[in-house]
């Protein structure tokens, strides 16, 4: 039986146009920007990966959203904003969207329970060793449940962040960071409304 209800249905549908607007917003960017360079076209790719995919995560009934690749995708995402960042100010401005990779990594994981008890039913395995595996799964439980609660912490502070940085000068920018702001002037907010978006999304039931 299905726990989809109309209040439930109704977030859903507000986090997808949410995710859609934002996927729509950077392939604007990225048609307007195109003379950027490699490393601002590789982010608009993973910005607008990232929203395409949590726009439909929360209609998916199947594994297309999950699974180790979309995991690995993820992870590497994550990985790419942080190491390839060169001074600490744009170390700064590059952790708000390494950590919404690192929720959509952990959010497309297969959870070790699930994976444990349809190994289990697959095998046919005796209760007692059944028993056993679902005692190993509250204990990663446990774990995931940290780390979760990690992840949405941190993307709210990283929303609260963004959402209440001031709007960039458009004609006063003089260092690198100033004028990449200008160059994206609604990037705080999209980056904000993404970090609140996928927070939402980290809180049960998805």
């Amino acid at each position: 039986m299905s726990d989809r209800t109309p209040a439930l249905d109704a977030v859903h549908g507000m986090l997808t146009l949410l995710f859609a607007v934002v996927a729509l917003h950077v392939l604007w960017l990225g048609v307007r920007s195109a003379g950027a360079g490699r490393r601002d076209r590789v982010d608009l790719v993973l910005h607008c990966a990232m929203a395409a995919a949590m726009a439909a995560m929360p209609w998916s009934y199947g594994p297309p959203l999950s699974g180790r690749a979309a995991t690995v995708f993820f992870t590497a995402a994550a990985l790419w904003f942080l190491l390839t960042a060169h001074t600490a100010a744009v170390f700064a401005g590059r952790l708000t969207p390494a950590v919404g990779m690192a929720a959509m990594a952990w959010m497309s994981r297969t959870p070790p329970g699930a994976a444990a008890s349809e190994t289990v039913a697959a095998a046919g395995v005796p209760a007692a060793h059944h028993t056993a595996a679902h005692g190993h799964a509250a204990g990663a439980s446990t774990t995931a449940t940290l780390v979760t609660v990690v992840l949405t912490v941190s993307l709210l502070g990283c929303a609260l962040r963004s959402l209440t940085r001031p709007m960039p000068a458009l004609r006063t920018a003089t260092d690198p960071a100033h004028r990449a702001a200008a160059a994206d002037p609604y990037g705080y907010v999209r980056d904000g409304a993404m970090s609140l978006g996928t927070a939402v999304m980290l809180l049960p039931p998805h």
